[in-house]
């Protein structure tokens, strides 16, 4: 299938995969940066951003995605290339990394490490996150306006919203509205779990101490689940990062992919 992507840079080949409902603009604060030392891939999810969806009848599962992913990156000619992923894309990147198709992995609050009580809270805040966007932009332009609005609409995801200009909200909110892949997703997560052992690749998970989403405690799992994989705190971030420390995400991201 035809993924959406920007590339930028030079060097060693970085790809990254965004969360559940997001675009590849996520990665905007961050990719100039990354791209001074890097081949900075970030890419529109099949069914998420400007990408289409899966096939019919293909899940939207584990496999599935990993699999597309797999042949895009063979079709640039990516031998292997790091990855690194937030959230739903975090448990994207762990999963390729573990199958062996990249050279180092780097997850900022990835997925997998739910308890089913804790994914249920978080498929709940994403739906209500979507019901949200489905306001008239007209609206969420007033309303975001406003900075203890604009925390109240979108702190769920960012532990900084004001440093978010209006328009890349409300673009935000559009592509979580839009997103085709967005159920299926919830669908076909319900019960994923995390289960690999990362032994042979260079691993980096990181975590917003602001993440109301996907909360601490499962940063805590991962880590007594992968006691051998380097873990970071990302002060003060919230569960996607790269707006509320740009300098600070992007340095986690070099130092994840210079392990090899």
């Amino acid at each position: 299938m035809d993924i959406v992507f920007e590339r930028r840079g030079d060097g060693p080949p970085l790809l990254l995969m965004h969360g559940i409902g997001h675009r590849w603009q996520a990665w905007e604060p961050v990719i100039d940066l990354l791209a001074e030392e890097r081949d900075v891939i970030a890419v529109d999810l099949p069914g998420f951003g400007a990408s289409p969806p899966l096939s019919p009848g293909m899940p939207y599962d584990l496999d599935s995605v990993v699999t597309v992913l797999g042949e895009f990156t063979d079709k640039l000619g990516l031998d292997r290339p790091h990855v690194a992923g937030n959230s739903l894309g975090g448990l994207f990147a762990l999963e390729a990394a573990d199958r062996g198709l990249a050279r180092s992995v780097t997850a900022l609050s990835p997925a997998g490490f739910f308890t089913p009580m804790e994914l249920r809270y978080a498929a709940a805040v994403l739906r209500a996150s979507r019901l949200g966007a489905a306001l008239p932009a007209p609206m969420v332009r007033r309303l975001a306006r406003s900075p203890r609005r604009r925390n109240l609409m979108f702190g769920m995801i960012y532990g900084h919203p004001d440093l978010i200009d209006v328009e890349t909200l409300l673009a935000d909110a559009a592509a979580l509205r839009g997103a085709v892949g967005f159920s299926p997703t919830l669908r076909a997560g319900r019960g994923i779990t995390f289960n690999g052992a990362l032994r042979d690749v260079p691993a980096t998970i990181a975590w917003g101490t602001r993440d109301r989403l996907l909360r601490t405690g499962q940063a805590v799992r991962a880590q007594q689940n992968l006691p051998h994989v380097k873990f970071v705190w990302l002060p003060d971030c919230g569960h996607v990062p790269m707006a509320d420390d740009p300098k600070l995400v992007a340095k986690v991201l070099l130092d994840g992919s210079s392990a090899v």
